[in-house]
Protein backbone atom coordinates (compact mmCIF):
# COMPACT_ATOMS: atom_id res chain seq x y z
CA UNK A 1 0.00 0.00 0.00
CA UNK A 2 1.30 3.53 -1.00
CA UNK A 3 2.09 5.81 1.81
CA UNK A 4 -1.05 8.25 1.24
CA UNK A 5 -3.35 5.24 1.30
CA UNK A 6 -2.22 4.50 4.60
CA UNK A 7 -2.58 8.28 5.56
CA UNK A 8 -6.04 8.31 4.40
CA UNK A 9 -7.20 4.85 5.57
CA UNK A 10 -5.69 6.80 9.10
CA UNK A 11 -7.59 10.19 8.62
CA UNK A 12 -10.79 8.57 8.19
CA UNK A 13 -10.58 5.99 11.03
CA UNK A 14 -9.67 9.04 13.04
CA UNK A 15 -12.28 10.72 12.07
CA UNK A 16 -14.76 8.10 12.24
CA UNK A 17 -13.66 8.00 15.94
CA UNK A 18 -14.01 11.64 17.05
CA UNK A 19 -17.90 11.63 15.49
CA UNK A 20 -18.47 8.49 17.72
CA UNK A 21 -16.59 9.57 21.04
CA UNK A 22 -18.63 12.81 20.41
CA UNK A 23 -21.98 11.42 20.10
CA UNK A 24 -21.70 10.29 23.87
CA UNK A 25 -21.89 13.74 24.78
CA UNK A 26 -24.90 14.37 22.71
CA UNK A 27 -28.50 15.50 24.81
CA UNK A 28 -31.06 12.51 25.33
CA UNK A 29 -34.48 13.97 26.54
CA UNK A 30 -34.08 14.73 30.25
CA UNK A 31 -30.70 14.21 30.44
CA UNK A 32 -27.13 16.45 29.75
CA UNK A 33 -25.30 13.59 28.82
CA UNK A 34 -25.82 10.00 27.65
CA UNK A 35 -22.13 9.13 28.63
CA UNK A 36 -22.52 5.83 30.61
CA UNK A 37 -20.32 7.33 33.16
CA UNK A 38 -22.75 10.20 33.72
CA UNK A 39 -25.78 8.55 32.66
CA UNK A 40 -25.14 5.40 35.50
CA UNK A 41 -23.28 6.58 37.81
CA UNK A 42 -24.36 7.16 41.56
CA UNK A 43 -22.14 9.63 43.60
CA UNK A 44 -22.80 10.60 47.56
CA UNK A 45 -21.06 13.51 48.71
CA UNK A 46 -21.31 13.26 52.36
CA UNK A 47 -20.31 15.00 56.24
CA UNK A 48 -20.08 12.57 58.62
CA UNK A 49 -19.46 11.88 62.42
CA UNK A 50 -18.38 8.66 64.10
CA UNK A 51 -19.06 8.40 67.89
CA UNK A 52 -16.94 6.44 70.37
CA UNK A 53 -17.60 6.60 73.90
CA UNK A 54 -19.12 9.77 73.57
CA UNK A 55 -16.15 11.24 71.70
CA UNK A 56 -17.31 12.64 68.13
CA UNK A 57 -14.59 12.99 65.01
CA UNK A 58 -14.89 13.56 61.75
CA UNK A 59 -14.90 10.24 59.04
CA UNK A 60 -13.57 10.30 56.37
CA UNK A 61 -15.12 6.98 54.26
CA UNK A 62 -13.08 7.19 51.24
CA UNK A 63 -10.45 6.09 53.36
CA UNK A 64 -11.64 2.88 53.37
CA UNK A 65 -12.45 2.39 49.70
CA UNK A 66 -10.20 0.40 47.76
CA UNK A 67 -7.42 2.89 46.03
CA UNK A 68 -8.47 4.66 42.68
CA UNK A 69 -12.39 4.04 43.55
CA UNK A 70 -14.78 7.74 44.12
CA UNK A 71 -17.88 6.17 43.14
CA UNK A 72 -20.19 5.59 46.14
CA UNK A 73 -23.53 4.85 46.39
CA UNK A 74 -25.71 4.32 48.84
CA UNK A 75 -24.93 0.27 49.41
CA UNK A 76 -21.19 1.22 49.09
CA UNK A 77 -22.09 3.83 51.79
CA UNK A 78 -23.76 1.55 54.44
CA UNK A 79 -21.12 -1.33 53.74
CA UNK A 80 -18.32 1.15 54.59
CA UNK A 81 -20.49 2.23 57.83
CA UNK A 82 -20.89 -1.40 58.71
CA UNK A 83 -17.36 -2.44 58.47
CA UNK A 84 -16.54 0.43 60.30
CA UNK A 85 -19.32 0.25 63.82
CA UNK A 86 -18.78 -3.64 63.60
CA UNK A 87 -15.03 -3.40 63.48
CA UNK A 88 -15.32 -1.22 67.07
CA UNK A 89 -13.96 2.05 65.33
CA UNK A 90 -17.21 3.48 66.45
CA UNK A 91 -20.76 3.14 68.49
CA UNK A 92 -22.54 4.91 65.53
CA UNK A 93 -22.16 6.76 62.47
CA UNK A 94 -24.28 9.98 61.70
CA UNK A 95 -24.21 12.78 59.09
CA UNK A 96 -25.82 14.07 55.90
CA UNK A 97 -25.12 14.63 52.16
CA UNK A 98 -26.72 14.25 48.66
CA UNK A 99 -26.90 11.51 46.69
CA UNK A 100 -26.18 12.55 43.11
CA UNK A 101 -27.37 10.29 39.70
CA UNK A 102 -29.37 10.17 36.51
CA UNK A 103 -32.39 10.69 38.04
CA UNK A 104 -31.28 14.17 39.61
CA UNK A 105 -29.93 14.85 43.18
CA UNK A 106 -31.67 13.84 46.61
CA UNK A 107 -31.29 14.12 49.97
CA UNK A 108 -29.40 11.68 52.08
CA UNK A 109 -29.07 10.90 56.11
CA UNK A 110 -27.12 8.71 58.19
CA UNK A 111 -29.12 8.01 61.26
CA UNK A 112 -27.64 6.06 63.68
CA UNK A 113 -25.57 4.33 61.39
CA UNK A 114 -28.24 3.54 58.56
CA UNK A 115 -28.37 5.17 55.35
CA UNK A 116 -31.35 7.16 54.49
CA UNK A 117 -32.70 8.88 51.17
Amino acid sequence: MSASVVSALQLAVTGVLVVWMLTGFTRLPGRWLRWKMFCRATFTVVTLTGTKDGRTEPVNVYRHLSPGSFLLGPPQLQAVINSLTSSGQYDRIDGSGRLLSAAGERRLEVTNSRVVL
